[in-house]
């Protein structure tokens, strides 16, 4: 069966300015500032926009128009693979050797060594300082060919309403578009990702502190498939250190795989995202360390909803058993919806007083979660 779900209003902060960030962000990443009340900046060329984004400066940049990378730092042409997986030619993934992805057995039996070009701008994104807000206006926020890197420490980050696209979606290991590590205080709103070669976003393996993914639309149709089948298989790869993730409100289809895959010792609120067409796994606990809680999320056309479970879940299996949660998180835990979708029953607590004392965010019921929140042009 299908589920219809009502739109779910999404909140704004009363007397937003005409210019800057929308709203604020729920769960662990509450109380970031990003550029706070800096004077806005249009960058006007992709130059502009990587310093504007790298400089020391508190900053809020806003932007008006795409901003193509593609080209912008030559390509590259040399031996890569063609893995196992890839049983469907060109219309699959054909993959680079980074970090002898090719030749270290990950590439799996009867994978072959083809000729490779990429794109060398797409393989290492812009580095973003600490204190800056990047906005888009409207839907013309546009990065394309280049993803965003939060790392070595950076902190107080906000971006909001941008759409980042190709990075050399035909090849493994061909770019990531959102990848956050060894950094504290990201709130990542209202963004959409398509058309990626590598990892939609990722944490990687340093602490990362407070995180918030909220209200992001992450696409996985593409034309060059892992999976064979039209559909991204890697998606959210969270991979850090004491890491706090808040997922929120997010509209994730179209993939098979990672949606997230969950690693270490991260602790992850995943709360009222909607799982749509996904033709392998949502779920993979691949720690005995990591810590998550999901609740009223909708999961419509998911094959299998938990791949493996190596650490401890709380997926709010019943309404007994989802008053547990009043304690820890502050609110009574919400039951997913399932629809033509693999089943979740979790129903570990021990870890739900990591919880205490932190910023939570709210959950609504699985009735009320809807795709129209999520992604670009939506805030205003």
């Amino acid at each position: 069966m299908r589920f219809a779900f009502l739109p779910a209003a999404l909140a704004l902060a009363s007397g937003a300015a005409a210019v800057g960030v929308v709203g604020s962000a729920e769960g662990f990443a509450k109380g970031v500032t990003g550029g706070g009340s800096a004077t806005p900046v249009y960058p006007s060329t992709t130059d502009e926009l990587v310093s504007y984004l790298e400089d020391d400066e508190a900053r809020v940049i806003v932007l008006n128009k795409e901003f193509n990378f593609i080209g912008t730092e030559g390509t590259t042409t040399e031996d890569g693979c063609r893995p196992a997986s890839n049983t469907c030619g060109s219309s699959g993934q054909d993959a680079i050797n980074e970090a002898d992805w090719c030749t270290n057995g990950n590439a799996g039996d009867g994978s072959t060594t083809i000729s490779v070009t990429y794109d060398n701008a797409a393989i290492l994104g812009i580095t973003v300082g600490s204190n800056k807000s990047l906005i888009g206006e409207g839907s013309k926020g546009v990065i394309r060919g280049k993803g965003l890197r939060m790392v070595s420490g950076a902190s107080n980050i906000i971006i909001q309403n941008i759409h980042i696209t190709e990075l050399n979606p035909q090849y493994i290991w061909g770019g990531d578009a959102l990848t956050v590590n060894d950094a504290d205080m990201i709130w990542i709103d209202h963004v959409k990702v398509s058309l990626i070669g590598r990892q939609m976003f990722v944490a990687g393996t340093e602490a990362s502190n407070r995180v918030t993914i909220s209200y992001c639309e992450f696409d996985g149709n593409t034309s060059w498939s892992a999976s064979c089948d039209g559909h991204h298989y890697w998606t959210v790869y969270l991979l850090g250190s004491n890491d706090l993730i808040t997922m929120k409100g997010n509209y994730i289809h179209h993939t098979s795989g990672r949606a997230p895959k969950v690693g270490s010792n991260t602790l992850l609120h995943f709360v009222n995202n909607y799982h749509y067409a996904n033709t392998g796994h949502a779920f993979d606990v691949m720690s005995a360390n990591a810590n998550v809680v999901v609740e009223g999320n909708v999961f419509q056309n998911v094959d299998t909803v938990l791949l493996e479970n190596e650490g401890q879940m709380f997926t709010a299996p019943s309404t007994s058993a989802n008053s547990v949660c009043e304690t820890y998180l502050g609110h009574t835990c919400q039951s997913n919806a399932f629809g033509s979708s693999g089943s979740l029953s979790v129903s570990d607590t021990g870890f739900l007083s990591n919880f205490n004392g932190k910023n939570v965010a709210s959950a609504s019921a699985a009735s009320a979660v809807s795709t129209a929140s999520a992604g670009v042009g939506v805030v205003s």
